[in-house]
């Protein structure tokens, strides 16, 4: 079963870095830093562009993201998405989103307005939340009033497809305060909507006053009365919930983040991105490991004894995460892959069940069976039957899905698999 392959794209700089961000991101840089960056991923591109995998191949999605991409100059960000449809061929119909930061978007739109020439279709903006107190606490460079600008330009600018990220279980937030984000979100008419509960990472600022008892999160009933009640919003106002914490207005559903979610293949490019792909000749060394070793692993162009990887077998490898480490290794004329492993059948039937258990409409049944010959019960049979009878997990149109209550409890369904 031939499988649909994304492209995605690390812009690694921000301007501040939040305090419950445990991204590959990095605040500090200067112009010539990001136009060295840019030049790297060019020349990243450039690699990529003359190994046979893409060869043959659409890419049916791009997503820049960070990191902050809009906090580049525009003249550069167009240079990253002319560079991307120069070497690579895009599906005619292809999804193209740039992620941005409200605060480090011109009110005139100009740097918008160039990125929609270069090729961007769909634009995400980091909202989180409408009250500046919330804004503060996470450390967002935006205001509210940025946000409404923002939109107003990117539309301006001529995109029609417009996400917003938004954000329950702040530290201080409550209900009142997100059913009024939700309202003022909606207010804006975005075409799609992220609502993502906050995960205190271990290693963020967060982390460490939450180990000291200095993060005050809501409760976890209020939590639970933000997701219900921003569902039930946004889906009385047209939005249709399709992912966990996903929402999109009818032909809107971020094409992208379904090629995660379905377990297909994807490209990453930039410091720290990670790919999915099956491998059509050798790619330094990431074949499976050698007795002893826990992982295939290529440490900034130097290799450890592990078998090359193998053309017909599916990888999962990531870059270099440092942005000087990953500039480097390109400079030396070498992909800056740091490390991967094959992943086999098996592990492949189990990413693909826990990836799209998020999804609303679940697995379908004669998707799965196309892609790996077997049918859903007959791999996971007593594990879904168990899930069955906790009332997390139901069949409905050929199709395993998660229950409403399952929507809640993920984690313990996704578990299961992994």
């Amino acid at each position: 079963m031939a499988l649909p392959i994304g492209l995605y794209v690390h812009i690694p700089y921000c301007q501040h870095k939040c305090g419950y961000c445990d991204f590959n991101s990095h605040a500090g840089s200067d112009r010539d830093e990001q136009a060295r960056y840019v030049d790297a991923l060019l020349a990243e591109m450039d690699l990529w562009a003359a190994r046979p995998e893409l060869a043959d191949e659409q890419v049916a999605t791009v997503f820049v993201g960070g990191g902050t991409p809009t906090l580049l100059e525009g003249p550069q960000l167009a240079r990253v998405l002319t560079g991307v449809r120069r070497r690579f061929t895009l599906a005619p119909d292809a999804e193209v989103t740039v992620e941005a930061n409200p605060g480090t978007v011109d009110v005139e739109g100009e740097k918008l307005h160039t990125i929609r020439a270069a090729g961007a279709n769909r634009i995400s903006f980091g909202a989180q939340a409408r009250q500046p107190h919330l804004l503060q606490r996470l450390g967002r460079i935006h205001t509210a009033g940025q946000v409404e600008e923002a939109v107003a330009a990117a539309r301006q600018a001529g995109f029609s497809n417009i996400n917003l990220d938004l954000m329950y279980g702040l530290p201080g937030q409550t209900p009142h305060d997100f059913r009024d984000t939700v309202s003022w979100a909606l207010s804006l008419g975005p075409a799609h909507i992220s609502a993502y509960s906050l995960i205190v990472e271990e290693g963020t600022p967060f982390f460490r006053e939450w180990q000291e008892g200095r993060l005050s999160l809501p409760p976890e009933e209020a939590e639970e009365v933000m997701f219900a009640e921003g569902k039930a919003m946004l889906e009385a106002a047209g939005f249709s919930q399709y992912e966990v914490s996903n929402y999109a207005r009818p032909g809107f559903r971020c094409r992208h983040n379904l090629i995660y979610w379905r377990n297909e293949h994807y490209l990453g490019l930039g410091c720290g991105a990670h790919s999915f792909l099956r491998l059509a000749a050798p790619l330094g060394n990431l074949g499976a490991p050698r007795p002893g070793l826990s992982a295939s692993r290529v440490q900034g162009g130097a290799a450890v004894e592990t078998a090359p990887g193998q053309p017909g077998q599916q990888y999962r490898f990531w870059n270099l995460k440092h942005p000087g480490a990953y500039r480097r290794a390109l400079e030396r004329g070498e992909l800056p892959v740091e490390a991967g492993e094959a992943i086999e059948r098996q592990g492949e039937m189990a990413e693909t069940m826990f990836m799209g258990l998020r999804l609303v409409e679940g697995i379908a049944d004669a998707r799965f069976r196309a892609r790996f010959g077997v049918g859903i019960r007959d791999v996971y049979g007593p594990i879904v039957d168990r899930l069955a009878a906790q009332g997390l997990v139901e069949w409905g149109e050929g199709s395993l899905r998660l229950t409403v209550r399952g929507l809640r409890l993920g984690n313990v369904v996704w578990e299961e698999f992994v």
